[in-house]
């Protein structure tokens, strides 16, 4: 590497790291997805790629222990690309800033510096006082995104919320009687998928069980095992044992949420099938929404994807408790007895919120992806 860092050099091996630790999105929780990249200079001074690495499902090993790994000798003296600074504590691995210093890395650039207590700049400081250069800030804002599940988690106590709705020309949810309908076209439902596979956890009501029967997979060719846990929202633990969620809790993970210590006989029906059934603290006869963040966070959820119809998402937005929000607009018509999309609430709630803004929109074959983050 050159005694001057040159910064364009930076982003770009940086937004390669940036790339590699979206591979593990839904599925190193409760640890970050992180990506990283180790980068000599080579014989002639030119930069040369000779480690990737990504965190690994289940959460370890981590992405700097995975890049080492692939550079072996050729790490020392080289730079190593981060997205979220090198753990400094000891948990069910050996601290990584700790692998950074005994491979010989001359120098560090992290994306972020992790919120996590027990790092909290802890792991940067390690490898300065190890003679490491250490630089912190290329990629933050792309890194921030990425990471958004695991800093809320961290900050707030809860996951990171994604709200994605499919919404007809004339602001619909469903059709009459709430009864599902095809509102987007291929090109939008595989974005679906995708957002699925990239989320911890995918979470519905009971209304939209009862109506749907849905599975709630990543139906995406050869990513299915990347679907997320399924959540259904039920106080009373009315899910039929004979619904496909239902059948299919042992292959993907069910977990239903209901609220008072009653229903006991349905909790054990639904447990003998493989469900996970969780208790919530009620707020005026419903689950108490901040309660239930909070319980699926300490069960290390960090990226919650809600798919449950208008109901659920007026409820959330209500709340305040929606962190971005995917809006899948189609040019279809469902007419005047169409279910609203949000229940209760006029569309511009969420279009025109002063909680949320706009940050992109795009055509995604016939439709419209509008992305919504909170300001």
């Amino acid at each position: 590497m050159s005694a001057e860092p040159d910064v364009r050099q930076d982003r770009r091996f940086m937004a390669l790291a940036l790339t590699l630790g979206r591979r593990g999105l839904g599925r190193t929780w409760p640890n970050p997805a992180v990506g990283a990249v180790i980068v000599s200079g080579g014989d002639a001074g030119s930069p040369v790629i000779v480690g990737r690495g990504w965190t690994q499902a289940g959460g370890r090993p981590h992405a700097e222990i995975e890049a080492i790994g692939r550079a072996g000798a050729a790490a020392r003296g080289a730079a190593l690309y981060v997205t979220l600074e090198p753990c400094a504590h000891h948990g069910k691995s050996p601290p990584c800033a700790d692998a950074v210093i005994a491979a010989g890395l001359s120098r560090v650039v992290s994306a972020l510096e992790d919120p996590n207590p027990e790092v909290a700049g802890a792991g940067h400081a390690r490898l300065r006082a190890a003679g490491i250069a250490v630089a912190v800030g290329i990629g933050a804002e792309e890194a921030g995104h990425d990471h958004a599940g695991h800093i809320r988690r961290v900050r707030d106590g809860r996951p990171h919320v994604v709200l994605k709705l499919a919404i007809s020309a004339d602001g619909k949810a469903a059709a009459a009687g709430r009864q599902p309908v095809a509102i987007t076209a291929a090109a939008a439902r595989d974005r679906v998928h995708l957002l699925r596979a990239q989320s911890d956890a995918i979470m519905i009501g009971i209304g939209t069980a009862l109506a749907d029967d849905p599975m709630l997979t990543c139906r995406l060719p050869g990513m299915a095992g990347y679907s997320p846990v399924r959540i259904v929202l039920d106080s009373a633990l009315r899910l039929p044992l004979g619904s496909r969620l239902v059948r299919s809790a042992r292959d993907v993970p069910v977990w239903v949420v209901a609220g008072a210590d009653d229903a006991r006989a349905a909790e054990r029906a639904l447990e003998t099938e493989g469900v996970t059934v969780l208790r919530a603290a009620e707020m005026n006869g419903r689950l108490d929404l901040a309660s239930v963040l909070k319980l699926i966070a300490g069960r290390g959820i960090t990226r919650l994807m809600l798919e449950g119809g208008p109901t659920l998402a007026a409820a959330f937005l209500g709340a305040d408790l929606v962190d971005e929000a995917v809006l899948f607009h189609s040019p279809k018509i469902l007419g005047a007895e169409g279910i609203d999309a949000l229940d209760g609430l006029p569309l511009t709630a969420l279009t025109r919120s002063p909680r949320l803004k706009c940050v992109a929109s795009e055509p995604v074959g016939a439709d419209t992806r509008a992305l919504f983050a909170r300001r």
